[in-house]
């Protein structure tokens, strides 16, 4: 059985005691493919996924080849798969397209994953499916003693329009904590901060600096937050810089301790051998991804950041990528390279930063 998250951890219901056995928090990633920067994104907090594919419809979709392929970029280890609508279609139906989900994701990271027939609408085998997030999904191992660092993944104004001066409340970030503990009252930093560009052409990065006036998950009013699960964090940062996700990408932590900001990162890369998430008319293989070239743009995915980037230099399996707008992040993170075919991003492979130039940060 599945609660919110302020229920009490015991309780009892038609006879039957319940106690607490995980929290959980979810990230609904949108299949769409013109959304596929906002999957890769979400992405970047997850510690396992569903792979969600529809019974009525043959596998794999063009955009569940893609989200797969996103799956195995950002390291996600345990995947469970639901076969979901298995109201809408007859047994032998459902038996064939089991054998097609299986058939699909052979060899690749979901090689072993479960694969749960359920109906959403109708509630079957939700009890499964909590079973399972029970007992095959390990829960990850934290980092509690490190320097906080929270990735962003939301941001909004909580003020009403109108809204009285005096009651005004400072902006809130949504995320993830990836390491460490950030506690009520402590003095954060978040980077790149406010972008400019100086008159030599240069670009400068001046870090947003607050502190921490509430930590709430869901309706729970924390005094400290863990690694784990997504948190609203309660700033007094202008409500105009948090309005509408313009912190996504940034990164929070405590002040003077978060990694270093880059303008240009130097990648080594692995290519998709053919283009995901492309349907083709008559049934034919997707086309071949073609090798990076010079002066080409891409959109990088690093963390919770989109950004544009353009290939300064290809050697190998390595490329240097000049970044539209400063990436908070450090050596060896992993990060997803997606080309422009047709109008929409498309997934064309994933690289590690190797290392980089970085921008001097403005104290002010």
């Amino acid at each position: 059985q599945t609660s919110e998250s302020s229920h009490p951890d015991t309780f009892t219901e038609n006879g039957c005691t319940y106690n607490l056995r995980r929290h959980v928090s979810f990230v609904d990633c949108p299949g769409h493919d013109i959304l596929m920067a906002t999957m890769l994104n979400g992405a970047a907090v997850m510690d396992a996924a569903f792979l969600l594919v529809a019974g009525n419809e043959t596998c794999p979709q063009p955009q569940t080849s893609e989200h797969l392929a996103a799956v195995e970029i950002m390291r996600l280890e345990n995947i469970i798969i639901l076969q979901n609508k298995v109201d809408l279609v007859k047994e032998d139906a459902a038996k064939a397209q089991h054998e097609q989900i299986k058939k699909f994701v052979a060899g690749t990271v979901a090689d072993s994953a479960p694969v749960i027939p359920i109906s959403a609408v109708l509630k079957y085998n939700i009890d499964v499916v909590c079973e399972y997030i029970v007992h095959k999904i390990p829960v990850p191992r934290r980092n509690f003693v490190g320097s906080p660092r929270l990735i962003v993944i939301r941001s909004f104004d909580v003020n009403k329009p109108g809204q009285d001066v005096k009651s005004l409340q400072g902006g809130v970030a949504g995320g993830s904590i990836l390491q460490g503990v950030l506690k009520v009252g402590d003095e954060v930093e978040l980077r790149p901060g406010i972008v400019t560009k100086s008159d030599d052409g240069g670009v400068r990065c001046t870090p947003i600096y607050s502190r921490i006036v509430s930590l709430y998950a869901e309706k729970n009013d924390l005094q400290y937050a863990v690694p784990g699960g997504l948190i609203g964090v309660g700033t007094k940062i202008d409500p105009t810089l948090t309005r509408a996700d313009r912190l996504v990408g940034q990164v929070l932590g405590l002040k003077g301790r978060l990694p270093d900001c880059f303008a240009e990162v130097e990648i080594s890369y692995y290519l998709l051998r053919r283009l995901l998430g492309v349907k083709t008319s008559d049934g034919s293989k997707q086309a071949k991804v073609q090798k990076l070239s010079k002066t080409e743009i891409l959109m990088v995915n690093i963390g919770s950041t989109a950004t544009g980037g353009k290939v300064l230099a290809v050697k190998g399996d390595l490329a240097k990528i000049l970044l539209t707008q400063p990436v908070c992040t450090q050596e060896g993170e992993k990060i997803a390279l997606s080309r422009r075919v047709d109008k929409h991003w498309r997934l064309i492979g994933w690289g590690e930063i190797r290392k980089g130039v970085k921008i001097e940060i403005q104290e002010e």
